[in-house]
């Protein structure tokens, strides 16, 4: 079994006594002393035993090996570094802005593209409804029709004054204006009061109205979801621009960080391009 050594510093004008090793005798004779070891000795004992390295040695022995580097040219190779670590940062920042803005607007173009197919629906629902308004409308006006003409071809008066009475106001202008045409003598009049312009049943113009609004809304928000797509996409991209980016520092070799680092600024300017041409956020 070795003989473990234990150095303890010298001040000027004194000595050092080396510790007993276990097992020896304590009542043993005076022991010897010597003088302080001078520096390639103690140079000599840090290289026998390298647990005794403190954290100063440590330091100075890197600072040893900086200064090494720097000697055989490791000033430039470490200032081409920090200019690539620096490009890799300001890349990193510009991206990750840019992703955050993308995202946004993504997400404010997909809200938009969900409020417009909802009003869609909602104005297309409207639009049924007035619809199915004037379906019944012109279900009742052909009703009373039928019970006038009825009585016309009975030669019932009391009748038809009973049914042109049951005519809405806005039907029996266009009855009027019907009769005016002389359909009962006239092949070239229109078949019936419903197929004059002075007809307009109740609802109808309404349910054009909110089926041209709904249409409207429902393209939007085809836009809008289209839109959202294309900022998802430029989101994907800049993603990617994060991945090279980051695995850049993990090479060692000068020329791969280089060439990701461009890579990465190539798909920067690509996605920033496509931002361009995109319409802002909606309000």
């Amino acid at each position: 079994m070795g003989t473990l050594v234990q150095i303890v510093p010298w001040a000027d004008n004194t000595t050092a006594q080396p510790t007993v090793p276990a097992g020896d005798d304590p009542h043993r004779g005076p022991r010897q002393h010597r003088t302080a070891p001078t520096a390639s000795e103690r140079a000599w004992i840090i290289s026998v035993v390298p647990e005794g390295l403190s954290p100063g040695e440590v330091g100075k022995e890197i600072r040893e090996h900086a200064e090494h580097v720097l000697q055989r040219g490791g000033a430039e190779l470490h200032r081409h570094d920090r200019l690539i670590s620096i490009a890799e940062a300001v890349l990193l920042a510009i991206v990750a802005l840019t992703a955050a803005w993308a995202g946004y607007s993504a997400a404010k173009w997909g809200t938009e593209s969900s409020l417009k197919l909802a009003k869609a629906s909602a104005t297309r629902t409207e639009a049924n409804r007035a619809f199915q308004l004037a379906y019944t409308t012109r279900s009742q006006d052909a009703s009373n029709f039928n019970a006038w003409y009825a009585a016309y071809l009975t030669g019932n008066r009391n009748a038809e004054r009973v049914a042109e009475k049951r005519f809405r106001p806005n039907y029996d202008v266009a009855f009027r204006a019907w009769l005016a045409t002389k359909p009962f003598t006239n092949v070239n009049a229109p078949k019936g009061p419903q197929y004059m312009p002075q007809y307009r049943p109740f609802g109808a113009a309404l349910a054009s109205r909110r089926d041209a609004q709904a249409e409207a809304y429902s393209a939007e928000g085809q836009h809008a979801a289209a839109t959202a797509d294309k900022y998802i996409r430029v989101t994907v991209i800049l993603a990617t621009v994060l991945f090279i980016v980051g695995i850049s520092s993990h090479f060692p070799l000068r020329s791969i960080r280089i060439g990701l680092v461009c890579l990465g600024g190539a798909l920067l300017i690509f996605a920033a391009v496509e931002i361009l041409q995109l319409p802002g956020p909606p309000a």
